[in-house]
């Protein structure tokens, strides 16, 4: 009887605890949620990218030499038979260290541009014209984040695609610097700005309406009576289709930067006629499985991040009362 009463006090205690302890960590715009944010990004986008190594560089050979490596599947086997399965992992390091520096950028610049735009705007607007915020803020999110990831991604396409080049990232970025110099490794930039801007835009606005929807049209209940793992898979599930047209939006400027990096001594323009329209589609295949894969899963991790430190998770957006009456005033 004694420890039948000791047992429900205890857990009258763990009951008040937990009623007392805030709901969220922190608010939507403060320092701890955007460094957050930003670690949230880290994660998501250095993880995922390292992950898909072996993909990205048979895709990226595919663009450089596509006489030599026709598909997917020959341009693997043929890596493996000339390197063995080591081979495959070529260019991991500068891929975790800038993709990772790159999802600070993303993710964390993202939610502050949004937030800025949102109180520019007003609530009203910034409801009407949501999609547009969306772009906008997406876009000077990856405008600065490129910046982080171009000296890296610099090293790494070289490592995958010119032959008897460095192999490491600790003897490529000392060779470029001795042989180039800073502008070695930003010479990439503003074909990187055209590839990821765009991949950018379409990954963020595409994700938020395309989650809209799928609360509104398929899942069959409000998200506030969703689980956590039921609201993840709505986010998995609207990541993937973000991805597959970011990849068809982004593909031919990422061709034109495989190819600028993997000739040091061209330029833009003159990448993009030696590739032709056709070349610049080369390797798209696997560029749709590997980007559509790449980011449900950096939504994912980005979510669940947001879960596990209890950041906030507005719902999606609803129009507010203020605009409802206006229109039902007309």
């Amino acid at each position: 009887m004694v420890f039948e009463r000791q047992k429900e006090a205890f857990f009258q205690r763990q009951l008040v605890a937990a009623s007392a302890e805030p709901q969220y960590s922190c608010e939507v715009g403060s320092p701890k949620f955007y460094g957050l944010c930003a670690f949230g990004g880290l994660l998501s986008c250095g993880i995922t990218h390292t992950a898909v190594v072996p993909l990205d560089l048979v895709k990226c050979r595919i663009q450089v030499d596509p006489g030599k490596y026709k598909g997917l599947v020959s341009g693997m086997a043929l890596t493996v038979k000339e390197g063995g399965v080591k081979a495959l992992t070529l260019g991991w390091a500068p891929t975790f260290v800038g993709y990772s520096m790159q999802g600070i950028g993303k993710f964390g610049f993202y939610e502050l541009f949004k937030n800025v735009y949102s109180g520019i705007l007003g609530e009203e607007n910034a409801y009407i014209y949501r999609t547009s915020m969306y772009l906008a803020a997406s876009a000077s999110a990856e405008f600065f984040a490129d910046i982080f990831l171009c000296p890296m991604e610099s090293v790494k396409v070289r490592i995958q695609t010119t032959p008897g080049w460095e192999t490491t990232l600790r003897a490529g970025a000392p060779r470029i610097m001795r042989e180039e110099g800073i502008n070695g490794f930003y010479k990439g930039l503003s074909p990187l700005w055209a590839r990821q801007i765009p991949y950018t835009m379409m990954k963020f606005a595409c994700f938020e309406k395309t989650v809209e929807l799928l609360y509104k049209h398929v899942v069959p209940k409000p998200r506030s009576d969703c689980s956590k793992l039921e609201q993840l898979a709505v986010t998995f599930t609207a990541g993937y289709i973000a991805g597959v047209f970011c990849a068809i939006v982004s593909h031919p400027a990422d061709s034109i930067v495989s190819k600028l990096n993997a000739n040091p001594g061209g330029g833009v323009v003159s990448a993009a006629k030696e590739l032709g329209f056709a070349g610049m589609w080369k390797g798209l295949a696997p560029r749709i499985i590997m980007i559509g894969t790449l980011t449900a899963l950096q939504w994912f991790i980005y979510d669940s991040v947001k879960v596990a430190f209890r950041l906030p998770r507005p719902p999606p957006p609803e129009m507010p009362e203020s605009l409802k009456r206006k229109l039902a005033a007309q």
